[in-house]
């Protein structure tokens, strides 16, 4: 049989293709993105016409995804973690009304940090919305997750969240693919007013039919081909794996397990698999995230039952993810310590690009900024969070998208001044502009920088919603037109911007200023596939 070298990512992405997608909708975000632009790049997704642009944020994206879904065909919706919490609302009342045609949820989950603010397991939102969830341990494993996850979803009635972390997100295996699956027509659920309204009266009888939903959940758990039990003679241990844990453990014993081991990747815990492990002495919980199985196994094991092991009592590590050492200490097998980084090698921080427009914008507010006493400085999540680090230190705060604005003008009301936002531009139409038509209302007096330089570049250069309609959009949301300020940033202007970033501050209201200049990167791609 034909294989594919895929990514984790890729192997979604066709696995969603060959089972007849209609749509994706996403926001990019590390370590999700490249599932995204698979589709968007297959040859299959003009021809088929398959919705592939970008949404504007992950709320928009789930409730786009819910419609497709409403109208009888299969979509994807595709975030990392902390995207989940962007789309919860959503998310969470698509459990309460249910799907029609199948809806797969992606959260790629960030352990570690690699790059991300918060490393949170969301295996917690699933469980909190009560929807059947899957965690693939392999590549292969995520192609047929998602491939029969849209069966699943379709056959049980409710979206299913696919959960996958960066380390199966951004490693290569070979997938074998399967058959093309036709693309479904148009149809509407014959019941969507009672479903998809959810006025009180609706909504109670959905939740009742939500928590009935839960026993059919756990028996397609129960019978699941992604959950497999492994018996073995010596129960002094038993083990008990998630997702790409299982990898880790695997690599230990290339000839077979010594103890038995039960492989989770379809969720609810299924019940009468766990209990297959309650004659050991011991159970050890590898997970990558949060304990949360290690939580519900001492609920579900009866008290004098086997002794639960894992993150809580600390044989693995509270924090970060997994990986076979880690493992192989857990397990008390012989292996090689973690090599250590050779003294020659100096950690490089990252750093904004030569040539990159945040630079000028920088260097030019914080000159403006030592003429005043107490000035703060609002920073957002994008390639200008770098701003941070030496040489510039220009920012205090980064908390999650679209924060800038809105932490200015709290610290503006509770007397703060000058209270500087800096935003880019994808991040403003993500959720910047809720919080810049706040400051309009109170006529705030902060200064709001949209540093713009025209893509979604921390992620790859994809498109902006914005592009093009900046402007348009503050005037629109009510700042003064004389207050939205224009400039390029380049060091020729480094007087003329000083001037403006002055000017701006010192006026008592709303202002915004717009530094545009292209990515540098995108522009150097840009020039050479013109060639």
């Amino acid at each position: 049989m034909k294989r594919n070298l895929f990514l984790g990512d890729e192997a979604i992405a066709q696995a969603a293709i060959d089972a007849g997608l209609s749509g994706v909708y996403a926001y990019p975000g590390t370590p999700s993105t490249e599932i995204t632009e698979y589709i968007q790049k297959a040859p299959e997704t003009a021809a088929r016409r398959i919705h592939c642009r970008w949404s504007v944020n992950e709320k928009t994206a789930m409730e786009a995804a819910l419609g497709m879904s409403y109208a009888g065909k299969r979509a994807l919706c595709c975030m990392k973690h902390v995207g989940l919490n962007v789309a919860a609302d959503c998310f969470m009342n698509a459990a309460m009304s249910g799907i029609h045609g199948g809806l797969i949820i992606v959260t790629a989950d960030d352990p570690s940090m690699h790059s991300s603010q918060n490393e949170q397991d969301n295996r917690v939102l699933g469980n909190f919305a009560m929807v059947p969830m899957l965690e693939p341990a392999n590549q292969q494993e995520a192609y047929d997750a998602v491939y029969d996850g849209f069966e699943l979803s379709e056959r049980l009635g409710y979206p299913v969240l696919l959960r996958i972390t960066t380390r199966m997100a951004h490693s290569r295996s070979g997938v074998a693919r399967r058959p093309v699956v036709e693309p479904r027509s148009l149809s509407y659920p014959s019941d969507g007013r009672l479903r998809y309204v959810l006025l009180p009266v609706n909504a109670r009888r959905q939740y009742k039919k939500l928590l009935e939903a839960q026993a059919v959940f756990t028996e397609a758990s129960e019978s699941s081909p992604f959950n497999t039990f492994y018996d073995a003679a010596d129960k002094s241990r038993g083990i008990l794996t998630t997702g790409i844990a299982f990898n880790y453990l695997s690599e230990h014993f290339p000839d077979g397990f010594p103890h038995p081991v039960l492989k989770i990747s379809q969720y609810p815990l299924p019940r009468k698999l766990v209990e297959q492990l309650a004659e050991c002495s011991e159970i050890l919980v590898l997970e990558e995230g949060y304990p949360i199985v290690e939580e519900q196994l001492k609920g579900f094991l009866a008290s004098g039952s086997p002794q639960i092991r894992g993150r809580l009592d600390g044989t693995l590590p509270r924090d970060g993810e997994l990986n076979p050492d880690i493992v192989g200490r857990a397990v008390g097998c012989a292996s090689e310590a973690a090599r250590a980084v050779p003294g020659i090698v100096v950690p490089r921080p990252p750093a904004l690009c030569a040539g990159c427009g945040h630079r000028d914008v920088y260097e030019a507010l914080n000159e403006v900024l030592l003429e005043y006493d107490g000035a703060k400085v609002f920073s957002d999540i994008g390639c200008y969070t770098l701003g941070a680090l030496p040489p510039f230190r220009a920012i205090d705060t980064c908390i999650d998208m679209g924060a800038s604005i809105t932490m200015a003008k709290g610290a503006s009301d509770a007397g703060t001044f000058p209270a500087v936002s800096v935003i880019g531009d994808s991040t403003f139409t993500h959720s910047g502009m809720t919080g810049l038509l706040d400051c309009v209302n109170e006529a705030a007096p902060v200064t709001i920088i949209i540093s713009d330089n025209e893509t979604t570049a921390m992620t790859g250069g994809q498109d902006s919603a914005g592009t093009g309609r900046l402007e348009a959009i503050c005037l629109g949301l009510g700042v003064e037109p004389g207050h939205v300020r224009v400039m390029i940033p380049l060091r020729k202007n480094f007087e003329q911007m000083k001037s403006v970033i002055r000017e701006e501050i010192n006026y008592r209201g709303v202002s915004v200023i717009i530094p545009r200049r292209e990515c540098i990167q995108t522009f150097k791609r840009k020039k050479h596939t013109s060639k």
